[in-house]
């Protein structure tokens, strides 16, 4: 097996929970969950990283401290504060791309999961968009939150439809009731 990889995480207050926030040790963003998913969070991380093992440590050093700060920002009303956040993550190429075609959706933006397998290049692709969506280990800052059902309803989201519905409205988006 490969040498194992070492990420720092941080814990981080938020409004709709505690946000855990993993950084490579170069200040690269690897993964952000929910402290209540974290056994999801080390689940993706794995499955990134086949044949690696995956390692977390409480966080130290300034990329773990950049990275919470834009949250902190993010959270506080500064929306485009995580925008800039460098970020590295593993699995497929179809999934890196659909992870791509997430983070150009603007913010106080949604597209559907027909839109998001469009943009990632495979149009007739929907049902494996939306895993790669659900796969996404940057929640928030890759934002599978603003992909919504084709009739505008709140679909999936890892950490909760509540949550989900909380990042939209926080973003500026008008929902349906």
């Amino acid at each position: 097996m490969a040498t194992a990889l070492d990420f720092l995480v941080h814990r981080l207050p938020t409004p709709i929970g505690e946000l855990l926030v993993v950084v490579d040790p170069e200040g690269r963003l690897r993964a952000v969950d929910w402290a209540d998913y974290e056994d999801r969070l080390l689940g993706l991380l794995r499955t990134q990283y086949r044949g690696r093992g995956v390692q977390l440590h409480p966080a130290v050093g300034p990329g773990t401290v950049t990275a919470t700060e834009a949250f902190a920002s993010y959270f506080a009303g500064d929306l485009a504060a995580i925008d800039g956040l460098a970020v590295e993550f593993g699995g497929t190429e179809f999934q890196r791309n659909v992870w791509r075609a997430l983070r150009l959706i603007p913010c106080g933006r949604t597209i559907t999961y027909r839109m998001l397998a469009e943009r990632a290049g495979r149009p007739t692709a929907i049902r494996a968009a939306g895993h790669a969506n659900g796969s996404n280990p940057l929640s928030i800052v890759v934002p599978c939150h603003r992909v919504i059902g084709t009739d505008g309803t709140l679909t999936g989201y890892g950490g909760g439809i509540d949550r989900k519905r909380w990042l939209l409205k926080h973003e500026g988006v008008a929902l349906k009731d």
